[in-house]
């Protein structure tokens, strides 16, 4: 089993959109259970990869490598693309999350009301993009998962968000696809540049490959061409593999996403029913960090040293940009997603700084913001569900009628604003001593961060104050509807929360799983 628990992890949603699609509607009952099912023996595997996981070895485990495409390409050799799966310290915290998320983003789906069989089937098919985009270990099959979470992310948004839901689709779906776009390039000119040796004496020509083991090793580059570290060539005058590196910086960061940019995010959130705006925030964000770190700095680390202060100087602006957004918003979702924009900005102050305790924190943060932006996300969704309305300024002393939401908030804000002992501090502290102790950045950088920390309390402990404290106080016709949490969103809600509180007390659940990778990742610079 552990030889395929990969593939089955990938292949199940799949097999799940697959049999939603083909029962009669007549069934329409049964999707949203189908849908949860597989989200529920999909993180069962997930925790048996997790405990499987060997945490003393730097190699990929569980790797999975069956050949797909040999082609012949005349006089330039051969090309190699394989159905190549493992997992190493980096990517299997993102796994996990995924698995956690996404079983969520199943339960939170039962409000579904509408077209069940378009939308849980397109769910499946997004939750299968999302791991297998997490766990390829080739590039073209890296970028194929990275395509296919588009499509059902599109639909998801332009049929079930909200008014201006098309124009949030498609503003999504165009500053994606020129991310899309931008890293197509990288990996066309990578796969040109870098051979596979052992296949290479095999089949007695060049093979060309979209290996990452092979595209980080630069003994693997083929000499005189596009992007070889040393003998690289010309595009527009600029050395190729920093004009590469833009590429993959504008392509990732418009996922991540960072300023400028963002624009996209706060329209996609806001719109966007509350399921898919728990797994935007939740996963889809760290898509775009996960490429810097496995992608970006894992096949240019000459040229991430050269921008050093530029992509620290990114994160600090997303992270003050982002928290003064924050600050200014009335309407709770949209204060969520420029949140997101500020602490997402961490992660890329994390792995400026080039050191263990900076890169560290960046994949903890990427973990336990995922944890935390579903839950506030979902917090915003129990209000609109109830009321139809967003805004702060329209409520006053929930706490007096939703005693358990207001309990399970607290846990959610305080541990966005950086309370010890949960997520949000850990992330932080971890990336801040990590630019602090850096050899290649100012202290300043990670001075002007702490600002956001600050923002973050203010606009975090301002909505918690004006909203859940004093006297009750919400429009006439709201004021009956403002029920405290269900079965079902207690389940989801509570969930989160306790799992916050465990990976902040024990960061170490994290932290054993990525210290021997990021060694690894490190010894690069």
């Amino acid at each position: 089993m552990n030889n395929f628990l990969l593939s089955t992890l990938i292949f199940l949603p799949l097999a799940g959109a697959a049999m939603v699609l083909l029962l009669p509607s007549a069934y329409r009952d049964s999707f949203k259970w189908i849908s949860l099912l597989v989200s529920i023996i999909n993180l069962l595997n997930i925790f048996t990869l997790y405990n499987s996981f060997d945490r003393q070895i730097t190699e990929f485990q569980f790797v999975e490598q069956h050949e797909w495409i040999r082609m012949s390409m005349g006089n330039l050799g051969f090309l190699s693309i394989d159905y190549l799966l493992g997992v190493d310290g980096i990517n299997m915290p993102m796994i996990l999350l995924s698995g956690i998320i996404l079983m969520v983003g199943s339960v939170a789906s039962f409000t579904i009301g509408h077209r069940q069989k378009a939308y849980h089937s397109l769910y499946l098919l997004l939750s299968g993009s999302i791991i297998g985009c997490f766990a390829a270990l080739d590039f073209f099959l890296f970028f194929l998962f990275f395509e296919f979470m588009l499509l059902p992310m599109y639909f998801l948004i332009g049929i079930w968000g909200g008014e201006r839901r098309e124009y949030a689709a498609i503003k999504f779906f165009i500053y994606t696809l020129v991310g899309s776009i931008f890293i197509l390039v990288v990996m066309i000119g990578l796969s040109m540049s870098v051979q596979d040796s052992f296949f290479s004496q095999e089949m007695g020509g060049m093979v060309h490959t979209f290996d990452f083991r092979q595209l980080s090793d630069f003994q693997n580059y083929i000499p005189n061409t596009l992007l070889h570290p040393v003998q690289q060539q010309l595009i527009f005058g600029v050395p190729a593999r920093l004009f590469a590196f833009v590429l993959l910086i504008i392509g990732f960061g418009i996922k991540l996403p960072i300023v400028p940019f963002h624009t996209w995010l706060p329209d996609a959130h806001v719109e966007a029913p509350t399921p898919v705006s728990v797994v935007l925030a939740g996963i889809l964000l760290k898509v775009g960090a996960y490429g810097f770190i496995r992608i970006a700095y894992g096949f240019f680390p000459d040229i991430a040293y050269q921008f050093t202060y530029i992509v620290a100087g990114a994160g600090v602006i997303s992270i003050i940009y982002g928290a003064f957004n924050a600050l200014a918003q009335e309407d709770l979702k949209k204060m969520i997603a420029y949140s997101s924009i500020s602490h997402m900005g961490f992660v890329l102050l994390g792995l400026a700084s080039m050191t263990a305790e900076g890169v560290n924190g960046a994949i903890y943060q990427m973990f336990g913001h995922g944890i935390l932006s579903a839950m506030l996300f979902l917090i915003a969704g129990v209000i609109y569900d109830r009321t139809h309305n967003r805004l702060i300024e329209n409520f006053r002393g929930l706490s007096s009628v939703m005693p358990l939401f207001t309990l399970v908030v607290t846990v959610a804000f305080f541990g966005s604003l950086g309370l010890p002992a949960l997520p949000g501090f850990i992330g932080e502290f971890f990336t801040l001593m990590g630019g602090f102790q850096s050899k290649v950045l100012p202290d300043w950088f990670s001075m002007v961060a702490m600002l956001g920390i600050i923002l973050s309390a203010g606009y975090f402990l301002w909505t918690l104050q004006k909203m859940f404290f004093g006297t009750f106080w919400a429009n006439r016709d709201q004021q009956q509807n403002l029920r405290d949490l269900d079965f079902r969103e207690i389940i989801m809600l509570y969930s989160l929360a306790v799992l916050a509180v465990i990976f902040g007390v024990f960061p170490s659940l994290i932290f054993d799983i990525t210290g021997e990778s990021v060694k690894l990742f490190l010894e690069k610079f």
